[in-house]
């Protein structure tokens, strides 16, 4: 590969390199809150939606009309593609709802978005964000199915939303930080590594492997393409990829380059902290933006415990991908791209589910 030509320019300005504690003091910037009006659209949206009888899978724009709305979130797809790659959207009255009308709300506001993908092998295009008492450290086992602290990742996918039903009793607080940040620091601080990060690592599909494909993906963490840095990473997953002896070894150069790349999404000053709230939705940019999540501490009763429903979508008039996403994202057309598929998948939304 030609790193010279594959590597942009030395420091990169966009919106969306930002810097977490410029940011926490800036809420303005990326926390908004419904208006009432808005609210009582949603919610006369997915009653009518729901008389219908229709599969929540079914579930459009046309069919979920949102006339006073649409406008705003067409506004949020442009903030995340071009703005800076994520936003908080407070003050839909979850704890009046039953699971499925918020799922319906949910649901609606994504088909606004963009088209939802599938999140995992059993084609779950509505996800379920719970501690299932997993083992974080087993290789079949997603981070997310844990309270465990995560790592700073992206998802297979253009946008990841979130919807709060029910926050944990202590931590589980959700963390960004801007990828194209992380480069720049990279830049100014250790030159000598930023190379690293542009050529190919393996990263462990987790036993959810396509037909045809190894049972990992070789992607860079970072990729330069059509003036777009697009980051794509999990680090728990690139450790645990080295099991498979047909894998590319990590060299110790590019350990030395992940070890420093972790380094700085882990700093306060990069990083951004937020608590998420009953009611609160989340969208975030794969392609610009990392997140994680902190450990928690659940609450014992059942129907208390930490709950966020999960969208996976990917946006029309999105960024071009390189060619190698496609090991990953099956497909790189724009606006029908991402998410897990294996033989025998078949799309369908779990109202609740336990995997």
């Amino acid at each position: 590969m030609d790193t010279k030509r594959s590597l942009p320019p030395s420091i990169i300005d966009t919106p969306s390199a930002w810097y977490g504690h410029e940011m926490a003091k800036n809420t303005d910037i990326w926390l908004t809150y419904l208006l009432a009006e808005e609210v009582s659209e949603l919610e006369n949206a997915a009653v009518k939606f729901q008389s219908g009888d229709l599969d929540l899978g079914l579930i459009s724009k046309e069919n979920f009309p949102l006339p006073l709305l649409a406008p705003r979130l067409r506004d949020l797809r442009d903030k995340l593609m071009h703005g800076i790659g994520f936003e908080l959207i407070r003050g839909l009255p979850v704890s009046d709802y039953s699971q499925k009308m918020a799922a319906t709300i949910f649901c609606g506001i994504g088909a606004h978005l963009g088209r939802p993908r599938s999140q995992n092998a059993a084609g779950h295009i509505l996800g379920h964000v719970r501690d299932l008492g997993l083992n974080a450290n087993d290789a079949g086992t997603r981070i997310y199915q844990t309270s465990q602290r995560q790592t700073f990742h992206t998802d297979s996918t253009d946008v990841v939303g979130l919807m709060c039903l029910r926050s944990a009793k202590e931590g589980g607080q959700s963390l960004l930080v801007s990828t194209v940040t992380i480069y720049n620091e990279m830049q100014r601080q250790r030159p000598d590594l930023v190379a690293e990060l542009f050529k190919s690592v393996a990263t462990d599909r987790r036993g959810e492997v396509p037909t045809g494909q190894k049972a990992y993906f070789e992607i860079p963490v970072l990729n330069w393409h059509q003036g777009f840095l697009t980051g794509i990473y999990q680090r728990q997953y690139v450790n645990s990829a080295q099991r498979f002896p047909d894998a590319p070894r990590l060299t110790r150069t590019q350990l030395e380059a992940l070890d420093f790349f972790d380094s700085l999404a882990n700093d306060p000053r990069l990083h951004l902290s937020m608590q998420l709230q009953p009611g609160d939705m989340q969208f975030v940019y794969n392609h610009a933006l990392m997140h994680d999540r902190t450990a928690f501490v659940d609450w014992p009763e059942p129907d208390k415990r930490r709950h966020l429903l999960r969208l996976w979508l990917s946006l029309p008039d999105d960024r071009p991908l390189p060619d190698c996403f496609r090991q990953r994202y099956g497909s790189i057309e724009i606006g029908n791209r991402g998410g897990i598929i294996v033989e025998g998948t078949k799309l369908n939304v779990p109202l609740d589910a336990d995997g």
